[in-house]
């Protein structure tokens, strides 16, 4: 995870689509829950690494996440 977080830190353009879809994946109330920080579901991040690279416990590829992201971020500008 280190790694796919540095892969964003590098790429400024990509920092606020980041934060969105932090926001977007963080279940309600991720705030009264520990770790106490807006991570995604783990079964949803399970499912998603299993469909990925077909294991779960796979850490994501930074190439992946920084690919990811430019995606979100083109279809959200698609949208407006």
């Amino acid at each position: 995870m280190k790694a796919a977080a540095l892969a964003v830190l590098t790429r400024p353009r990509l920092w606020g689509t980041a934060v969105v879809q932090v926001g977007l994946l963080a279940p309600r109330g991720w705030w009264r829950r520990r770790p106490y920080l807006p991570t995604p579901d783990p079964a949803y991040l399970a499912f998603r690494l299993q469909t990925m690279y077909g294991d779960p416990g796979h850490q994501p590829e930074p190439a992946d996440v920084v690919t990811y992201l430019e995606w979100c971020r083109s279809m959200r500008r698609l949208a407006r």
